[in-house]
């Protein structure tokens, strides 16, 4: 696929305020990753309208196996980030068009083959997670639908990421809030309408996902010039350099969904009501949350270009100013959610335990995201800078030792209440190690100038 447009601006990070790029990429990037769960969230409000707590539980269970390939997901999309920026910091448009094909290649091909290895398994894994019974059977149905739509995901995914290495955040932006717009405006229809239920939810979050890669595709092949017809030796070298990134960034990312497996399972012996619980939980907390989610993926473009052009003290600049603004957006956000546990209690039908839940997720969890953001700012750092593997220790560390134990604990204590808050209290000190980590990492790489470039930052 070749261009009709292909601007050749130059590296737009590399000058200006680092606070206004940080804020416009992370705001843009906010948006389009809300936007994914917004529409998620859609989902989940039109089914509470049926009153039905099972099939609420259903979307619970199959959300935790839907976070990991979203994880995955993730971690391609920050490989394409780590390659592509630097060379386009560097100068290098035609080495970043053609490792932007091959990562957007690749990014299909290994969804394509995780859904085939998973999708005879479903039952199975909803079985360990918990599920039982009709939920299980409900759980069942819809990952049949949704799931194997996972690979229009990855490339969606991969497309922004490609797009916000060039600098373009409001087309990144657009390639998620398309996708989101479609699933808001086919969730009534195919639910209610077409009486499709939770079927109809699920053929509606497939479509809002093809819609995904066609917008991502156009904006990095028609507009930005950044695909090529791909070459199989192409594909084969740069797939060295994608996937030394990919590997660990994408063991990083399935870090958390981990974690919230063995969450989920916790919560299951308190029963359905307090999965309901968690899977509005799951919702909430990305939209209210979403600039600090966002954050990752937003820093990478900026410390990678900079980095490609061998400004270290503009990166560590990014670290610093990104970790005073994670702080702003965590008490914004815990100020909104503070007045809305009403609200979200009466939008998803929500009693009993579900409800006692929702005080507890809105009144006490927020301020200990800003440690969580702390993470992403680090993870940014060790992606982009050629040491994914601290990011990997950093993140299954905190979910272990960081969960496992306090969920435990929160469960003997007070029940389902002690595993919301054993879920995120044991994240605090990952959160500062891997902050103080990446600031190391900084100065050791400017101190050593001989410090080999990654991926796209060499020809």
């Amino acid at each position: 696929m070749t261009a009709t447009a292909s601007p050749k601006s130059a590296p737009r990070f590399v000058t200006g305020s680092i606070r206004r790029h940080i804020l416009t990429m992370t705001g843009t990037g906010a948006v389009g990753l809300m936007a994914i769960f917004a529409g998620d969230l859609a989902n989940l409000i039109f089914l509470g309208q049926l009153g039905d707590t099972e099939i609420l539980a259903a979307v619970g269970y199959a959300s935790s196996l839907l976070f990991f390939s979203i994880s995955m997901g993730i971690g391609l999309a920050i490989a394409a980030t780590s390659v592509v920026s630097p060379a386009i910091g560097a100068g290098q448009r035609m080495v970043a068009r053609r490792l932007a094909t091959s990562a957007l290649i690749l990014s299909a091909l290994i969804s394509a083959a995780m859904v085939l290895a998973v999708l005879p398994f479903l039952a199975p894994i909803l079985e360990a997670l918990g599920a039982r019974g009709r939920t299980l059977a409900l759980a069942t149905d819809y990952l049949r639908i949704l799931y194997p739509a996972f690979p229009l995901l990855a490339v969606g995914m991969t497309a922004s990421a490609v797009l916000r290495s060039v600098g373009d955040a409001q087309r990144a932006m657009y390639v998620t809030l398309s996708a989101a717009i479609i699933n808001v405006i086919l969730d009534p229809l195919f639910i209610f309408v077409l009486k499709g239920g939770l079927h109809g939810a699920a053929w509606a979050s497939v479509l809002a996902r093809a819609t995904t890669t066609l917008v991502g595709l156009w904006g990095v092949g028609r507009v930005h010039g950044l695909l090529q017809m791909p070459r199989p030796a192409h594909v084969a070298r740069d797939a060295r350099k994608i996937m030394t990134v990919a590997l660990p960034a994408v063991a990083t990312n399935l870090a958390t969904p981990a974690g919230n497996a063995f969450v989920t399972a916790a919560l299951a012996s308190h029963g359905d009501a307090a999965v309901a619980a968690w899977s509005v939980y799951g919702r909430i907390n990305p939209v209210a949350f979403g600039a600090i989610f966002a954050m990752s993926g937003s820093l990478g473009a900026i410390i990678g270009q900079n980095f490609g052009a061998r400004n270290f003290t503009r990166v560590r600049e990014t670290v610093i100013e990104a970790s005073g603004i994670t702080v702003g957006f965590t008490l914004l956000a815990w100020a909104m959610l503070a007045v809305s546990p009403e609200l979200i209690i009466g939008v998803f039908g929500l009693a009993g335990e579900a409800r006692t839940l929702v005080y507890v997720f809105c009144w006490w969890l927020p301020p200990l995201f800003v440690f969580l953001g702390f993470l992403f700012v680090a993870n940014s750092v060790f992606n982009t800078l050629g040491h994914p593997h601290y990011a990997t220790l950093f993140n299954w560390g905190r979910a272990t030792l960081g969960t496992l134990p306090f969920v435990t604990a929160g469960g003997h204590v007070a029940g389902a209440r002690g595993i919301f808050i054993g879920s995120i209290a044991g994240g605090v000190v990952f959160g500062l190690a891997a902050l103080w980590m990446s600031l190391v990492l900084i100065g050791r790489l400017q101190h050593h100038d001989d410090v080999a470039q990654p991926g796209g930052a060499k020809t």
